[in-house]
């Protein structure tokens, strides 16, 4: 992996005063909800020792989310908890009851997997939009929990706004991830709940020295911009930050370059296809533009080779799951990029594995293809 390209970008801003994005009232209001949820439990941080030593770092430990709520991914705990918390909103607002309500969504799979599951616990109606190459066994994961499908043509963004104009012609409820100017409150409430992810990895880290980096996946910026304000809010020094994302959907990394908010266009092309996404989230900017210490591109067969590295040591981690680790790997193993990250032998990294295997059969596809680890 150490001749793949990287793209690495060291953002000047970082550190910058800014805008208060997730309060904390909100985040011990999620927390609170999702730990009494029939079961809750804490996933697992696991110690990589082999990745420790071939990053030339003290430690390296992945939060493996693989497992959470039967769902697969970490996204169980924002979109279930958006869903939750709209619901009861507009229950005492129209004065109706849970069935008289549909929440909607745009998805790649594992956030439309996580508000169907919601609105089947909330007992509303949901109606989850997704793009053209979203897999037949993420689509099925959603109906199986009572969702209406709708393919649209396109990429992600394009799916999100075929649900944007859906929502407001048939007055649905919109339960997304990403945020827009005007629509906020419902992509904060998922944000708080990701925070709850964090939380736990912080108090399974051993004793002793907490982690000095940790690397998150990228794609429209809520779950890289959950992390760094509940490590930042957490542990002082805060650890670096930085962001990974696929080299052709690398929405984030071009804001930064550019000094704001940007999208990209075409066909976002990967196969980490929970991160191929051209519109930051403007909640999530907010947060990265100054909390988040580096962006990285990163090619997808180094998410490939990362996937099949983890699956020979027992971790059943999806393509998009393990980009945080496939980013570490590459710029541990460059120069210029281990020096520009402060990365030494006294590192300790922190990593969050998003997703499990949520299509079975594509990520056994995956697993099993042949090149190097």
């Amino acid at each position: 992996m150490n001749k793949l390209p990287l793209r690495l970008l060291i953002n000047p801003r970082a550190g910058a005063p800014g805008v208060v994005v997730l309060p904390e009232a909100g985040y011990r209001r999620a927390r609170s909800a999702i730990t009494s949820w029939p079961g809750y439990a804490p996933t697992k941080l696991v110690d990589l020792p082999w990745a420790a030593a071939a990053c030339g770092v003290a430690a390296v430990r992945i939060k493996d989310e693989s497992g959470r709520f039967g769902l697969g991914s970490f996204k169980a705990l924002g979109g279930a908890y958006a869903v939750a918390r709209l619901v009861g909103r507009e229950r005492v607002r129209r004065g109706v009851d849970a069935g008289s309500i549909t929440v909607t969504s745009a998805t790649d799979g594992n956030h439309g997997r996580a508000v169907a599951w919601g609105a089947q616990r909330a007992g509303c109606r949901a109606i989850i939009f997704i793009h053209a190459t979203v897999s037949a066994g993420r689509e099925a994961a959603i109906a199986g929990y009572g969702a209406e499908v709708r393919r649209v043509r396109g990429n992600y963004d394009d799916a999100v706004r075929a649900c944007s104009a859906a929502a407001a012609e048939h007055g649905w409820n919109v339960v997304s991830d990403t945020s827009w100017p005007g629509y906020v409150t419902v992509p904060a409430e998922v944000m708080q709940g990701y925070r709850l992810m964090v939380d736990e990895a912080l108090a399974q880290w051993p004793a002793g020295p907490p982690p000095t980096h940790s690397f998150i996946q990228g794609g429209v910026g809520a779950v890289a911009a959950s992390v760094s304000v509940h490590l930042r809010t957490r542990l002082d020094p805060r650890p670096l930050l930085a962001v990974v994302e696929p080299e052709h959907a690398a929405c984030l990394l071009a804001s930064a370059e550019l000094g704001e908010m940007t999208s990209i266009a075409g066909a976002l092309d990967t196969v980490m296809a929970g991160l191929a996404c051209g519109e930051p989230s403007l909640l999530a900017w907010q947060e990265l533009e100054r909390g988040a210490d580096a962006f990285l591109a990163i090619p997808d067969v180094a998410a490939i080779s990362t996937l099949r590295v983890l699956a020979r040591h027992g971790l059943t981690i999806g393509e998009s799951g393990v980009a945080g680790l496939a980013g570490l790997l590459l710029a541990a193993a460059d120069p210029a990029a281990r020096a520009a990250l402060n990365l030494t032998g006294q590192s300790r990294v922190l990593l969050f594995g998003t997703e499990g295997a949520t299509d079975p059969a594509l990520y056994a596809a995956f697993a099993a293809e042949e090149g190097p680890p």
